[in-house]
């Protein structure tokens, strides 16, 4: 069975997985629906990450991966509604993030890309892109 994951620089030496932080755990998302993993990276955008792109992987390999990198692995099925604020996070990212400029400076490519609440989005000037992020935003 495939998921979809969020990926930086696909193909690249600097191929990075989308994850986050949550209570001291790095977690990589695995949707089961490519809509979701779409519209999960439109918010990414909205909020001035690189575009990632979605791509389709075996989840067994997935979650082979995420166990060897110390990693956990977070199933979200289709139609999944979240019933904590930590569910929330599994259907859109925080508002705060990790400044994702050094992301490519790391030592490990396997580790680029993790998404953190630490730091402000990036730059939030561009009006066309807030009104995309604040549209995107009351859908949930």
């Amino acid at each position: 069975m495939s998921v979809h994951v969020l990926l930086f620089d696909a193909g690249s030496d600097n191929e990075g997985i989308h994850s986050l932080e949550l209570n001291g755990a790095t977690v990589v998302l695995l949707f089961e629906d490519r809509d979701d993993a779409e519209r999960y990276a439109g918010l990414l955008e909205a909020q001035d990450f690189p575009p990632p792109s979605v791509e389709a992987i075996d989840r067994g390999e997935m979650e082979e991966f995420c166990s060897s990198a110390g990693y956990e692995a977070r199933y979200v099925p289709a139609g999944f509604l979240p019933q904590t604020p930590e569910d929330r996070l599994l259907i859109a990212p925080p508002e705060k993030n990790m400044d994702v400029s050094s992301w490519r400076e790391q030592d490990e490519p396997s580790q680029a890309g993790d998404t953190r609440v630490e730091d402000d989005p990036i730059n939030t000037g561009n009006a066309e892109l807030e009104d995309f992020r604040r549209r995107l935003e009351g859908l949930l």
